[in-house]
């Protein structure tokens, strides 16, 4: 089920904001898809979700191999029946400032402070699709 991105349903922004472990789907070099749990989060005024990780990740990686112009990917998560996906294209940033806004967004989505981790990037996917039943 497609979502207007400019008029979401306040179900499907809610359940964005519910605590939920994610995955994120990279496309590998060779073409293949690389998927991974990760913490997500979405900014829809911006139409921006981020991903906090390490820049020696694979997820990093394989956004990093496909560019400047950035890698395809998707973000997804379920409970029961409901579900969402964002689609997008996905640029690394080792902006400090993007970094701790990662950072912010994580620690109010997953009521917990990430970690110290000195080889943090965040991962920037800017919203052209979403899908889902929330």
């Amino acid at each position: 089920m497609a979502i207007d991105l400019d008029h979401p349903d306040p179900a499907y922004l809610a359940f964005w904001r519910e605590r939920h472990v994610c995955t994120l789907t990279t496309p590998r070099r060779n073409g293949t898809p690389h998927v991974t749990p990760a913490g997500v989060t979405y900014d829809p005024v911006a139409k921006v979700a981020r991903v906090i990780c390490s820049g020696s990740s694979t997820k990093a990686g394989n956004v990093l191999a496909a560019g400047p112009d950035g890698a395809r990917v998707a973000v997804c998560q379920f409970d029961g029946a409901r579900w969402a996906t964002l689609e997008g294209r996905a640029r690394v940033t080792t902006d400090p400032e993007a970094i701790a806004e990662a950072e912010r967004r994580y620690t109010e989505r997953y009521g917990r402070t990430p970690r110290h981790n000195p080889g943090r990037v965040a991962i920037e996917i800017t919203v052209t699709r979403a899908m889902g039943r929330a």
